[in-house]
């Protein structure tokens, strides 16, 4: 009785599910892998598409970015976050963010870890932290790796403008840092929807695939002018404002709301997954 008695005094829900423990866990699982490769694979895909295909080239007249793709390493990266900004990339938040509480769940494993006894909060933020962190991992080894393969293709040099001028490689360095934090702010939103559907659900991909349908059809409704003004509510809707910060005289203010928006949808989103979660009845 006395060993309960001490074991129970010296308790504490900081020592329940220590992060690196979950890192190590959802690094070892084969999703984690397999979008590990994908994202590492597809900037040789590009090589191999404009060694095919020769170099792009402008059409009217009109050069934009895809067209500097093989100035140099720096252009080749941030064509890579441009392909992939857009739906790419919302996949493996997606993935990392709704599967992780649904999977326990599904498993039947859930229970278990709650009967530790993890506290659900506890619970919840390391999940949240450990998904928030691969997603960002995620970001950063497309363009890192593009960016080696592109200087290694078409060499190291200074990120060319398609509206004219150029910015030197440790700037153009700085710039591609910078843009990689946007992404990662501007697809909060579609974390937030994945998580909450995660502890909503017992089916991983339902909620994966809704955060990522959800995520689709706010692209859709941006792509509606109709809507006027009410667009610039939809976080879709500055999902490349990032396009601004590599100029050589950077505008500011479509990053800022765009990120406001994002964190705001995001805050809202988090609050009510573990405010739900806080009062599910958990039976699997």
């Amino acid at each position: 009785m006395s060993t309960l008695t001490e074991v129970a005094s010296g308790f504490s829900t900081r020592h329940t599910l220590p992060l690196r423990v979950e890192l190590v866990r959802q690094l070892k699982r084969r999703r984690t892998l397999v979008m590990g490769a994908v994202l590492a694979l597809l900037p040789f895909v590009l090589l191999i598409a404009f060694a095919i295909g020769g170099d792009p080239s402008s059409r009217d007249g009109r050069i934009t970015l895809m067209d500097t793709a093989t100035a140099s390493g720096a252009n080749f990266a941030a064509v890579n976050l441009f392909v992939s900004a857009g739906f790419l990339l919302v996949i493996p938040v997606a993935l990392f963010c709704g599967d992780t509480v649904a999977s326990e769940a599904s498993w039947s494993s859930l229970r278990y870890l709650l009967a530790a006894p993890v506290p659900r909060a506890r619970l919840l933020w390391s999940k949240l932290a450990v998904a928030l962190g691969l997603s960002l991992a995620a970001m950063i080894l497309l363009p890192v790796v593009a960016l080696a393969a592109g200087t290694a293709a078409y060499g190291w040099g200074p990120l060319q403008i398609p509206t004219g001028g150029a910015l030197d490689t440790g700037t153009a360095t700085q710039r591609l840092a910078l843009t990689v934090a946007y992404v990662f702010v501007s697809q909060l939103v579609t974390a937030g929807l994945a998580f909450w559907l995660s502890t909503k659900t017992d089916a991983p991909l339902g909620a994966v695939g809704g955060a990522v349908g959800l995520t689709i059809v706010g692209n859709v409704l941006d792509a509606v002018t109709a809507l006027g003004h009410w667009r610039d509510f939809l976080p879709a809707h500055w999902q490349f404002a990032w396009a601004d910060a590599v100029q050589p005289h950077p505008e500011w203010s479509g990053m800022i709301q765009g990120a406001s928006i994002s964190v705001t949808y995001a805050v809202v989103l988090f609050a009510l997954a573990f405010r739900g979660f806080a009062r599910k009845d958990v039976v699997s």
